[in-house]
């Protein structure tokens, strides 16, 4: 028998722009491990230009939950370009709050779900920013998924496909700090 795993077992490390070779091999394992079932999607396996693309912000912050040595879990992002924050074409009249953190990736290993890992990380991701609000993309076939994010305070504005060959998310913003 596996023993229970508890997110408090875990150790979150906080990493910015310059880790990026250091924690890039361990992203995309994480991320294999996490879409195990949907790799032969090429938009899958195009992740680690997306590692290296959101690696490559100057103000990117990380964080990964590890289980002793063995990273179990991440979440990514970085501040949007001011008056560029695509989202606003989605509310109108857009919010006046102008700094948003675009919240851009969250992967946690199979056996670690439903375990309390991703709420923990998000979370752990998004305290003390800086910016006014948060925006983060979730898969339109995932409702449990936009229902988890929208139990954080996220609220979904509309609907999205960024490259042709993603899948169509729902676009989903929520005023920093998160509630509890």
């Amino acid at each position: 028998m596996e023993p229970s795993l508890s997110v408090a077992d875990l150790v979150v490390r906080r990493f910015v722009h310059k880790d990026l070779l250091q924690i890039r091999q361990a992203l995309i394992d994480v991320h294999a491990d996490a879409h195990a079932d949907a790799m032969d999607d090429e938009f899958n396996q195009r992740f680690p230009w997306f590692v290296d693309h959101w690696g490559g912000h100057p103000e990117f912050a990380c964080v990964i939950a590890f289980d002793g040595e063995e990273p179990v879990a991440f979440a990514y992002g970085a501040p949007a370009n001011p008056n560029r924050e695509w989202w606003r074409e989605h509310l109108k009249p857009a919010p006046e709050k102008d700094r948003t953190f675009s919240f851009s990736e969250l992967a946690v290993r199979m056996k670690w779900r439903k375990q309390g890992v991703a709420h923990a990380l998000s979370r752990a991701l998004l305290e003390d920013r800086p910016e006014d609000l948060a925006v983060l993309l979730v898969d339109v076939t995932h409702p449990r998924v936009q229902a988890l994010y929208e139990s954080w305070g996220f609220k979904k504005v509309g609907e999205r496909q960024p490259f042709p060959d993603s899948p169509v998310y729902s676009v989903m913003l929520a005023e920093l700090p998160l509630s509890r």
